[in-house]
């Protein structure tokens, strides 16, 4: 008879799931007036901050391609650039979803003094704070419903037209002339119209600019109050996804390194403390090469008949699809010897994942993956040990929000913690693992000192 599962079983399953903290980002939405300081404050408040994942969002690379009769009329300042049409809302709105949902998001390139986008993108991903800054920031209520703070910067017009004529002189090879045309013509009609209003909208009215240090002070604090929030909510999960592996058997997607005579006798010249670094790489580099070996047993294969030197035909297999592999640093690089022996021409990309000194939690500083990953067969991720699993969960999720898929990523390392297996098999019970030796849930990394000596 088969019982049916309790509240707290369904609960349980349920909460088999990893977000990293760049999920569900937060939006600081900054509108104001040309000129009035709305750059000056969101790098003041970045510069205070000096986080790699708080990035400024400029509302500047959105604005529509022009036709050519638009853009005739640019040249000549008579092109209305500080209207709500002028911006594409959607793409906007588009991007920024995208980021709320962990996804990388792709912002145009627009170019003001060719009056156009150009052909290339830059790549935002993992922010787990967008500042978000444009005259026109507060205007739209689809983007006003996802800020959580909002704020409008207030200047007095004659300095906000004396620093546009600075920044369109010296950044735009623009005229004075025609800025003042433009200014008349547009941008002060504009402000009273869509501008102004924004500030009913705001939470905080900012005068003054970067002058204003009460003011960036307490946006600076907010923005430390939303992080600290996001990091206790990550080592909680974390913390969770541990004490489930307390009562759950390995996944049969785990795959262990058939423990012959030779490869416990590589281990143990491994593992000695005596071993002198000459052996222990000599040895290392031969068993990650059975490492990546018995990893690519996950591959793609398709049938494929040969004739031998013999004039025989042998039905064989080859593989079938792109081989890539995503280094997690700094770990990772030691089993690059035994990759590129087994796949000499491996497309490479990497991974940096640092534990926060303070809290232990893993943090994403750097990563850089192969052109087209998502298109690949099989992604291998390697690194030298895992071993509460926490910075496997956060790679693994940056390959997905990139568009590999999850039955095409397998781990490889030398030596997992039981609770790391877990933590990554539960989440993600699709990955493949190729592991050398189950260790304590909790071990030093000392293979990458042993092995690079520092």
């Amino acid at each position: 008879m088969t019982s049916t599962p309790s509240l707290q079983d369904k609960a349980i399953v349920r909460k088999a799931h990893y977000a990293p903290p760049w999920v569900d980002l937060s939006i600081i939405g900054i509108a104001g007036s040309s000129g009035s300081g709305k750059s000056s404050i969101a790098r003041s408040i970045v510069n205070q901050l000096n986080l790699p994942w708080v990035v400024i969002l400029s509302m500047d690379s959105f604005y529509n391609s022009l036709d050519p009769e638009s853009s005739r009329k640019a040249f000549l300042n008579e092109f209305d650039f500080d209207a709500p049409e002028a911006i594409d809302f959607d793409a906007l709105l588009k991007t920024l979803e995208d980021l709320k949902a962990g996804r990388r998001a792709e912002i145009p390139i627009y170019s003001f003094t060719e009056h156009k986008r150009l052909k290339g993108t830059t790549s935002i991903y993992s922010p787990h704070v967008v500042i978000l800054e444009g005259i026109l920031a507060l205007h739209d209520q689809r983007i006003l419903d996802m800020c959580d703070m909002k704020i409008f910067c207030d200047e007095d017009a004659d300095v906000c037209l004396s620093r546009r004529i600075l920044r369109d002189v010296q950044e735009r090879g623009r005229d004075v002339e025609g800025i003042i045309k433009q200014w008349l013509t547009f941008v002060k009609p504009n402000f009273v119209k869509y501008v102004d209003p924004q500030r009913k909208v705001a939470d905080i009215i900012v005068p003054r600019g970067v002058k204003n240090k009460v003011a960036i002070s307490t946006v600076v604090q907010y923005i430390q109050q939303i992080l600290l929030e996001k990091s206790k909510e990550h080592q909680a999960t974390l913390t969770r996804l541990g004490r489930e592996s307390l009562k759950t058997p390995l996944s049969d997607r785990v795959v262990f390194l058939p423990q012959t005579p030779q490869l416990r006798g590589m281990s143990t010249i491994i593992q000695d403390v005596n071993t002198s670094s000459e052996d222990f790489i000599f040895y290392f580099d031969r068993l990650s090469a059975l490492l990546i070996e018995l990893a690519l047993n996950n591959a793609i294969f398709a049938a494929a008949v040969i004739e031998t030197p013999q004039g025989n035909i042998y039905h064989g297999l080859k593989g079938d699809g792109v081989v890539s592999a995503v280094v997690l640093e700094r770990g990772g690089s030691a089993l690059k010897t035994g990759l590129q022996r087994v796949i000499p021409d491996c497309r490479l990309g990497h991974i940096l994942i640092e534990s926060n000194v303070r809290t232990g939690e893993p943090e994403l500083r750097y990563q850089k993956l192969a052109r087209n990953i998502d298109t690949h067969a099989t992604v291998l991720l390697l690194d030298a040990q895992m071993s509460s699993g926490g910075s496997a969960l956060m790679a693994v999720q940056v390959l997905l929000d990139h568009g590999v898929a999850q039955e095409n990523i397998v781990l490889s390392t030398y030596s997992a913690g039981r609770m790391g297996l877990h933590r990554l098999t539960s989440c993600f019970p699709k990955i493949a693992v190729v592991v050398c030796q189950l260790v304590e849930d909790i071990e030093e990394r000392w293979i990458e000192r042993r092995y690079y000596g520092c």
